[in-house]
Parts: structure tokens; C-alpha cells; sequence
């Protein structure tokens, strides 16, 4: 994937000297800023900063949206997503072709004290599969229902970083199954996983993926044979099939071991069908360990990480270190090393 270079930061946004909606780098950029001001909107909330104090309205202002409104969490008061309409000066410019009509995004954990409490709860909700069944993801759901709704045939984009990731790709998972295909842009999003990627022999790595597989495999066609699990796991399957038709942006760091799973989950699947394994494979990337434990325990589980279909943008530039790489910051840099590799699922 080619550098860009139309993008310079001064002080907060992201900025773009003219903003191509076509550019696939100048629409991620623009999406992780809008991400961005959704942090800062709830730091403005957590200072009370007002009126001319407030610092995040410039991250959406200068790429002329408007905020429409606050998503807030019931159980703490913050602000944990936001829609953003897009009123450029005038329609009629051709720069505004393939732009959004809205964009509604999720930011992800804030560790300080008004926050910390909530949202690591989510973040664990999350690595429980169970992200589904929170307050927050009802708001979130409904927020995007009622846009869809209310403005049928519009642009919807879905945006997300780390824990907000898990809820774009919970509500646009959810919105597929209603119909709709929302582009999607998800920074950093969680894989609720072992983090094997983070081995460097890769023999040793591609032999614990296989393990992990035929495991996986095995267990999904234990638990299909008993007669009262035929009709779930079918269901299941029409689910995973119908998702494949949604394909994500997926935005990761290899020095992230929160995100960086999605690269082997994608490179195995291949690797598999090149060894003849793909029918193994089959099963085991419609289902997790964590998740086939949790539905025998009879919880209802819900694995946001098994994607059929993604294009995947793998930020390969050096990472000073794991907070960088987790970081929403470096997906609106200049000057990125991106590999970008498209994953469809059949």
C-alpha cells in the first residue's frame, strides 16, 4: 500500500489540505480522527470544559461534520460513541463523492477514574463473549437502528478503536443480519485469543495453529452431534455465512498483542486449504475454544473476532512501543508502511 503524504498534524486533528473521499488513506484518516473526538468529547466531559474550553470539536469541524449526538453509557454517564453529519460548504463539489452521510463512532477504554471502573467491565464482558448482552451495546445498537431508519439509503460508516472496535463490529455484525452492509473502519480491534503471532519460530507458531484447529474441529463436531445442539450450531453457520458478505476495515500492529492475532487468524485459513486441511479449517474459523466452552456451560456467547470477510491493513512501521501500537494516533501519520491484504470468505 502506498504512503501518503497529503496529511499534516498541527496540535489535535488530523489534517488534509482537500479531503479525496475516494483516497483510502485519506478515509481512514479522516475515521480515526472522528474516533479520536469521541476521546476527547468525553475528556471535555471529565474537565468540564465548555464552550470555547471544549477541545474536541476541531477533530470533526475541520472535515465539516456536525455532531448530532452523544452516545452515553447509563451506568457512568460517559460519553462512549458519537454521530457525526457530514454538511460540506456545498454538495455540488465533486470532492464530496463517495463521502458518508453519517459516521457514528465508538472510542475505546479510558483509564482514568470516572471511567476505569466501567470500562474495564466491558473489556471484560468483551473477553467473555458476552459484549452483547451489556447496557452500552443496547444504546449503541438502537443509535445505529434508528439512523438507518430514519435516513434509509444513506452512507452509514461504522468506526471503532480497541474496546469501541468490539462494539462498531458487534453493531455492524448485527445490522447485516437486518439487511444492511455498513463500511466499517476498526482500529486496533480486540481477537479474544491466545496471542500465538507473538511467537517468532514459524514452525513452532503454524504447529500450535494447527493444534488450535483440529482442537477447535474436533470439538464443534462433539458438540453437533448431540441431537439438542443440531439446531444452533446450523443456525450458526447460516449466521457466519450471511456475515461474509460484510467486509470490515481492519486496521492492526503487529507489536499489538491485543490485535495482532487477526493477522495469523486470516494467513492460517490459507495455509490450511493449501494443505488440503480447509474442511478442518472450515469449522474451526466459525468457532473458538473460549466460545464452544462457554455455549457447554450454556451461556449465550458471542465471538466478535471470527470474521469471514476483512480487508486487512497491517501497519508494518516500526512501533516504539505497545502503547504506540495500541495507539489510535498512528493510523492518521503521514507516512505509514501498510500492507493490505483482502480476505474473502466462501
Amino acid at each position: 500500500m502506498a504512503v501518503e503524504r497529503d496529511v499534516f498534524v498541527i496540535s489535535g486533528p488530523t489534517y488534509l489540505k482537500t479531503v479525496n473521499w475516494k483516497c483510502e488513506h485519506n478515509r481512514r484518516s479522516v475515521a480515526a480522527s472522528l474516533v479520536q473526538a469521541v476521546y476527547v468529547l468525553e475528556r471535555d466531559r471529565q474537565l468540564n470544559h465548555q464552550s470555547i474550553e471544549a477541545l474536541a470539536p476541531p477533530w470533526w469541524e475541520f472535515f465539516h461534520f456536525e455532531l448530532i449526538r452523544k452516545l452515553v453509557d447509563d451506568a457512568d454517564m460517559s460519553i462512549f460513541g458519537a454521530i457525526f453529519e457530514f454538511n460540506p460548504p456545498s454538495s455540488k463539489e465533486a470532492s464530496v463523492e463517495n463521502a458518508p452521510r453519517f459516521v457514528i463512532a465508538f472510542r475505546g477504554t479510558i483509564t482514568e477514574k470516572d471511567t476505569i471502573s466501567r470500562d474495564l467491565s466491558l473489556d471484560l464482558h468483551l473477553v467473555q463473549n458476552g459484549l452483547h448482552r451489556t447496557s452500552r451495546f443496547s444504546i449503541a445498537m438502537q443509535a445505529v437502528q434508528n439512523v438507518a431508519s430514519v435516513f434509509p439509503g444513506s452512507t452509514i460508516w461504522l468506526a471503532g478503536h480497541s474496546l469501541g472496535a468490539g462494539m462498531a463490529i458487534l453493531t455492524g455484525r448485527n445490522m447485516v443480519k437486518k439487511g444492511a452492509l455498513l463500511e466499517s473502519y476498526l482500529f486496533n480491534p480486540p481477537f479474544v485469543a491466545a496471542p500465538l503471532e507473538r511467537i517468532q519460530n514459524e514452525k513452532v507458531k503454524h504447529g500450535f495453529r494447527i493444534a488450535r484447529s483440529v482442537i477447535t474441529a474436533g470439538l464443534t463436531i462433539a458438540m453437533k452431534a448431540k441431537s439438542e445442539e443440531n439446531s444452533q450450531r446450523s443456525i450458526a453457520e447460516d449466521s457466519f455465512s450471511i456475515l461474509s458478505s460484510w467486509t470490515p476495515y481492519l486496521f492492526v500492529n503487529p507489536g499489538d498483542h491485543i490485535c495482532s492475532e487477526y493477522i495469523g487468524y486470516f494467513q492460517h485459513r490459507k495455509n490450511m486449504e493449501d494443505l488440503g486441511a480447509g474442511f478442518i479449517e472450515k469449522l474451526a474459523t466459525q468457532n473458538s475454544i473460549g466460545d464452544l466452552f462457554f455455549k457447554a456451560l450454556g451461556w449465550e456467547s458471542e465471538p466478535l473476532h471470527l470474521l469471514p470477510s476483512a480487508d486487512l491493513i497491517v501497519n508494518v512501521s516500526p512501533a516504539p512501543d505497545f502503547k504506540y501500537a495500541h495507539g489510535i494516533s498512528q493510523w492518521w501519520q503521514p507516512e505509514l508502511n501498510l500492507q493490505c491484504t483482502k480476505h474473502r470468505y466462501s
